[in-house]
């Protein structure tokens, strides 16, 4: 008897490419938490709503506010949704690198003070936000080539 995953598919037919995408959605889901946690986020006190004025940072180097960590947690409500079929877990995965490709672009033109970094991002987010949209973009297409063939 094959042992079932929490999507309700047995465990052992789950492809590679809807495994990354429940993995990368789960971080998100976690790291969206944890940003609510006074002590992983240090400054917490300081935390405001939106925009750059928030001095919380995630594990001290990452600035969040609390519409930073809204969308982390949504993000991964859709990673799980899409997760569900593999041509949704591609979607997520390169459509979602995607998006944090051009994250990565808008934090490198817009100031760290400028009321357009409404996120907010620093240096540290820029640079993680460019390793998440490589990283995606990449499990997107290596795991779903196993999964053609």
């Amino acid at each position: 008897m094959a042992s079932r995953s929490a999507v309700g598919t047995p465990a052992a037919t789950r492809s590679p490419i809807r495994t990354a995408a429940l993995v990368v959605a789960a971080t998100f889901l976690l790291v969206g938490v944890l940003g609510f946690i006074p002590g992983i986020t240090t400054d917490y006190d300081t935390m405001s709503f939106a925009g750059h004025h928030s001095e919380a940072h995630l594990f001290g180097i990452f600035q969040v506010s609390v519409l930073h960590n809204i969308v982390h947690l949504l993000f991964g409500a859709a990673g799980l949704a899409l997760a569900r079929t593999v041509s949704g877990a591609r979607a997520y995965l390169i459509g979602g690198g995607a998006v944090y490709l051009v994250l990565w672009l808008y934090g490198m033109v817009v100031g760290q003070d400028s009321s357009a970094n409404f996120v907010p991002l620093n240096p540290a987010d820029d640079w993680l936000h460019l390793g998440l949209g490589l990283g995606m973009i990449a499990l997107g297409l290596l795991t779903g080539r196993r999964t053609a063939r």
